[in-house]
This record gives structure tokens, sequence and C-alpha cells, in this order.
């Protein structure tokens, strides 16, 4: 049964066990203290990066991550075209 608890931590960390289910392994976690370090340590894990705020990914992100690919040697197909703002608009002289 102890290898039942052990597999349902992540589950309790992320609040998804029925009622039920969480005060059993609560009560299981009183007797068994690595149950106990376990799943306090990871709700406060999981709760701590949920309350982070949303990293911000703009195109700038994305190009310089692109780039760092690109120098380690990676082939990468891109499935749609680059957008227009990304080329430059020379001017015509007539």
């Amino acid at each position: 049964m102890k290898d039942i608890y052990n597999k349902l931590v992540d589950l309790y960390a992320g609040r998804e066990l029925s009622t039920e289910l969480e005060a059993e392994l609560v009560a299981a976690a009183r007797t068994d203290a690595d149950l106990a370090i376990d799943m306090e340590s990871l709700r406060a894990t999981t709760d701590a990066l949920q309350s982070a705020p949303e990293p911000e990914f703009t195109e700038e992100s994305y190009q310089r991550i692109l780039m760092k690919v690109y120098a380690r040697g990676v082939d990468i197909q891109k499935r749609t075209p680059d957008p227009a703002y990304l080329q430059y608009h020379l001017p015509i002289q007539g």
C-alpha cells in the first residue's frame, strides 16, 4: 500500500485528488515520515511555481533562442514563412 501512496504524491501536490483520497493519504503520512516530507515539499514547490508570474515570450526571445539553436548546428525547417514585418523594405528609386 505504501507504494501506491508514493505514486499519488504528485496528484496530491497538484490538488488533483478527491477529498476522500487526499484524507487517506494525509492519514498515511502521519505514520510515514518520508511520505510526509515528500508531500509537503512537493506541494510547496507546486504552489510556488503556480503563483509565480508567467514568463513573457516575445519575438525577440524567439529569435534569440533560434540563433542559439542555429549556432549549435541544428537545421530547422520552419512550418510557416517568416512574418512580413521581419523583412526589410527597400525604397524603390526610379
